[in-house]
């Protein structure tokens, strides 16, 4: 590209900076309302709204909370919903079997959010944690957490998700094959038009703490997860983790976190031209709602400043929290 560009007085960039319309005019970065994915949390119960004392504003909901929740998502625009359980602690087991219970508390969900949304995306996640005594991803064999056993519930948990109506499938787990897995599950049983988001360069991060909070594996997860998510220091190891994905047949793939990690966003859709997508985690909406609170930035403010940086950094949507505050925002300016 030609950067040669005349000299002051000709040149005044700041006539392009005067007004908002003319900002708006010439802006190379737009934040549309489809592009945000708003990840819910369930719980079991009716009427039932749970705050959840790590993340500020975002509770719980019970299933027929979660569905007029997800309705006035729809009307503000949003077009798709990740649902997240809280599944209670009698149900889970090292076997992680309710993880493919045809009426597990998300599968339920699930069921009930199609039937009045029909257009409505639903994603929902693919991972033993929230179903495993232990807290992993995957299921664990005398301390480590084994690969190939894994895999089969993995499919099994895939193809009930697709039986309830989930549009996409989210696999977290960081298993290697698991999304060959998946894909050959989700195929053999008839489920060729499930999508697959595939979690492909998830980091073994920090800033996941809240999550496992609002899921209920805070207390019971044994070690850490550093045996099979992404080390934080290995970009091009990244890279080869989304070469892996697409090759096994996912459609879309995901960075995650996602402000920490931008420059891995930009390599991704550079390098793969894929549809790519972001994180924004628990930790990274506690630690910007903190700020606010402490009266140190505005809310709104920073929420769109980062959103529109996912979008900068080549992320075509954004998993975030605060999908309601920025739809309502993206909303007035229509």
């Amino acid at each position: 590209m030609n950067r040669s560009l005349p000299s002051f007085p000709s040149y005044r960039p700041r006539r392009l900076r005067g007004s908002r319309g003319i900002r708006q005019l010439v802006s190379e970065t737009a934040l549309r309302r489809s592009d945000l994915i708003w990840p819910i949390f369930i719980c079991e119960g009716r009427n039932l709204a749970t705050d959840i004392q790590s993340m500020p504003g975002v509770r719980r909901l019970s299933i027929d909370l979660a569905v007029a929740e997800a309705s006035n998502a729809a009307a503000m625009g949003i077009q798709c919903v990740a649902l997240f359980p809280e599944v209670d602690i009698a149900k889970r087991t090292l076997d992680c079997r309710e993880a493919w219970n045809p009426d597990s508390l998300i599968n339920r969900t699930t069921r009930r959010i199609k039937a009045q949304l029909p257009d409505l995306l639903v994603m929902l996640d693919v991972a033993m944690d929230p179903y495993n005594l232990a807290g992993h991803d995957g299921l664990v064999v005398d301390g480590v957490i084994v690969n190939d056993p894994t895999l089969e519930c993995l499919r099994k948990q895939a193809v009930s998700h697709a039986e309830a109506g989930a549009d996409i499938i989210g696999p977290s787990d960081m298993m290697d094959g698991r999304v060959g897995a998946i894909r050959s599950a989700l195929d053999e049983c008839g489920f060729t038009d499930v999508s697959i988001m595939s979690y492909s360069a998830k980091f073994a991060s920090a800033f996941y703490g809240p999550f496992r909070d609002a899921i209920g594996s805070e207390g019971l997860l044994t070690g850490d997860k550093k045996t099979y998510q992404l080390n934080p220091a290995n970009a091009d190891e990244a890279c080869r983790m989304v070469a892996r994905d697409i090759q096994e047949g996912a459609d879309m793939v995901m960075v995650k976190p996602g402000m920490p990690y931008l420059d891995i966003c930009r390599r991704v859709k550079s390098e793969f031209g894929f549809p790519t997508f972001a994180y924004q985690v628990s930790g990274e909406y506690a630690m910007l709602y903190a700020l606010a609170e402490a009266g140190i930035v505005d809310l709104e403010s920073v929420v769109m400043e980062s959103l529109i940086a996912f979008r900068r950094a080549g992320c075509d949507g954004i998993l975030t929290y605060f999908a309601p505050i920025a739809a309502r925002m993206l909303r007035s300016y229509d």
